[in-house]
């Protein structure tokens, strides 16, 4: 079931960096395109520690929660057609992915639970993946929503901010993941 909860994560990082390559090309920017990354291809948005360390070290240390993230999809903000419209926008695009996989997820948990509940193996796996791409994707979707730079939040945050302060509140950001390591480690996010 491990390698289950794996493979939903890892679809649910490449689906989220998709949906913020394909909102970025609509508003204008074609670097992931052109970069090949707008592809579902999960080798082409495998980072080292996000996508294949942190899950690892998860799972070994019986975590209650698995979590990680895919390399970013590169976006050019001086290519959108309304940047501080469509930096909101294709920020928004990752955790509407997720939110749309959660659905998906709910749906194929309430087509097999039945079944699962009767015995039956195979729905009972189903049913259990099901589950875990709703905690999988609400976990995503949360977490990037929270205005840390570099996550989701923040880039909705940037472009409702005045320039002269968006620019002071993007100089958290080589300090973010950092950041939110400590808050996920120091439980408070949970509390």
């Amino acid at each position: 079931m491990m390698l289950g909860r794996i493979m939903v994560l890892l679809i649910s990082v490449v689906i989220h960096e998709v949906a913020h390559g394909m909102a970025a090309l609509w508003c204008g920017d074609q670097t992931a395109k052109l970069q090949g990354r707008l592809t579902l291809n999960p080798i082409n948005h495998i980072d080292p520690l996000g996508s294949i360390f942190l899950p690892l070290m998860l799972v070994v240390s019986g975590s209650p929660f698995l979590f990680g993230w895919a390399k970013p999809v590169p976006v050019n903000w001086n290519q959108l057609d309304n940047k501080k419209r469509d930096i909101a926008l294709v920020a928004l695009a990752g955790p509407f992915a997720n939110l749309i996989m959660i659905v998906f997820w709910a749906i194929i948990a309430k087509f097999f639970i039945i079944s699962a509940e009767q015995g039956n193996t195979i729905a009972n796996i189903f049913s259990l993946m099901a589950w875990a791409g709703i905690v999988i994707n609400s976990l995503l979707m949360i977490l990037n929503l929270f205005p840390l730079p570099p996550l989701d939040g923040s880039r909705v945050v940037y472009s409702l901010l005045p320039e002269s302060i968006a620019s002071q509140y993007t100089k958290i950001e080589p300090y973010g993941l950092i950041i939110l390591v400590l808050l996920l480690v120091s439980g408070i996010l949970f509390k």
